[in-house]
């Protein structure tokens, strides 16, 4: 995400901080450079010039040529700029009103429109709503079997739509059938085309004016940059849409559509798909988007995961085997799940702050069925020998290697890492206990 726009604009301050103290030319030599980094982004021509323009007028000032350190002041501008850009603040959903209400999701075919329905869907629900899905897609062939499966996954119910029904009157009947199931909000997962044409846009008015939804939500792929932006524009004329969901963000190496669609149509992106996972949807944050992309990280989003999936009686627990050293494969094996929640290692690794700048580590790739193997050889184990892994011998791990499908190898390397980490665990017991006794943490 952002990767190619977050080297170079890394480069460019590099540059500037061996500069010592900036003058008024290689401070304009740096912002043509931010400039031709946004532009090469995809990011829109005028959203690009205004956007320098502004970093211009403030970096030229007394804000930075009298700073101590003005290449950091600079990027202090750069950030807050780019939060600007991409909206300023998070823009919730608006749920509020007489249950159901209705959230219509618009957009292309192709977008990944029917995926979002039920990433949404999985969202709401663990932010203990119960949200119901339409199927409103009456013409692709088998879109209403596709949002049935999705709703399946993410344990929500679906409306029974009936494809010979008018997607109008099936939307209204829905919000019927919402209300006396007790759903709310519902989520109306409209027909798509391969381009924007009239019949599209008056079918979709039709529902709008009908349904009367709290938001209309474009689903578009990030991918396609300026044509995003442009398809944005469309909808929002005919519409006037609340927001926009950006899908295939983690494949988005330039970012040109979402630092560009704020400016261009005024609407908010309220969320972002980066993965093909259900739990793969992120409430989009412009100030922590913008430390991202200049290399800061995002520690408020890793928080904010751990916190929604880690089981806090669990984490309880998991201290007092740490305190008494009792902590065992299965515990292992616990935690292994509950880092399998959180999402991409990619991703995770990519919010922890300056990771871009350490060598070796910015270009790392963590082995996703490393977990997979780990846990099938955990799996493959008596409860026995998960209690106490030093009775595994020889023939036991033979054993093991073949239940799991691995290797021996993988087996003693499996065992190794888990013996570091109880070493790891114990040192940091004791080291918490002295600590505490002395009237300090360990760190």
């Amino acid at each position: 995400m952002f990767e190619s726009l977050s080297e170079r604009l890394n480069l460019t301050f590099k540059k500037l901080k061996g500069q010592g103290k900036l003058s008024e030319a290689n401070m304009k030599e740096g912002l043509r450079e931010v400039r031709l980094a946004l532009l090469e982004a995809d990011v829109h021509y005028k959203v690009a010039k205004d956007f320098i323009d502004r970093v211009k007028e403030r970096s030229l000032g007394q804000e930075v040529l009298a700073s101590l350190t003005p290449a950091q002041q600079v990027i202090k501008i750069v950030q807050e700029e780019l939060t600007g850009l991409m909206g300023g603040s998070r823009q919730d959903l608006n749920l509020a009103g007489r249950p159901p209400v209705a959230i219509m999701l618009a957009g292309l075919q192709g977008s990944g429109k029917t995926t979002t329905a039920g990433k949404l869907a999985l969202y709401l629900k663990e932010k203990n709503f119960r949200p119901g899905l339409v199927p409103a897609d009456v013409y692709r062939p088998a879109a209403i079997d596709q949002l049935q499966k999705v709703g399946g996954v993410a344990g929500v119910e679906v409306y029974p739509s009936d494809p010979k029904i008018n997607p109008v009157a099936l939307c209204l009947s829905a919000m019927e059938w919402g209300k006396q199931n007790g759903l709310n909000p519902l989520i109306l997962d409209t027909a798509g085309r391969l381009h924007i044409d009239q019949a599209l846009m008056t079918e979709l008015k039709q529902i709008k004016e009908q349904v009367r939804p709290n938001e209309i939500l474009l689903v578009a792929d990030a991918m396609t940059g300026q044509d995003a932006v442009n398809v944005a524009q469309k909808f929002n004329e005919w519409l006037e849409l609340s927001g926009v969901i950006l899908t295939k963000m983690e494949g988005d190496a330039r970012g040109g559509a979402a630092l560009s669609i704020k400016s261009v149509i005024q609407k908010p992106i309220k969320f972002i798909g980066v993965g093909e996972k259900l739990e793969a949807l992120e409430p989009f944050h412009p100030d922590r988007m913008a430390s991202r992309i200049l290399g800061m990280g995002d520690v408020l989003s890793l928080i904010e995961k751990a916190q929604l999936h880690f089981d806090e009686k669990q984490a309880i627990e998991l201290e007092k085997k740490i305190r008494k050293e009792t902590f065992t494969l299965d515990d292992f094996k616990d935690q292994l799940k509950q880092i399998k929640k959180l999402g991409s290692l990619e991703q995770m690794i990519q919010m922890i702050p300056g990771i871009n700048r350490v060598k070796g580590l910015k270009d790392m790739k963590p082995d996703e069925k490393e977990l997979i193997r780990t846990e099938a050889i955990i799996n493959s184990m008596t409860p026995e020998e998960r209690r106490s892994y030093q009775l595994i011998n020889g023939s036991r791990r033979r054993r093991i290697a073949k239940g799991s499908g691995t290797t021996v190898q993988d087996v003693n390397k499996m065992l190794k890492n888990f013996e570091q980490m109880q070493k790891m665990l114990k040192q940091f017991s004791k080291g918490g206990r002295k600590a505490l006794q002395r009237g300090h943490l360990p760190f």
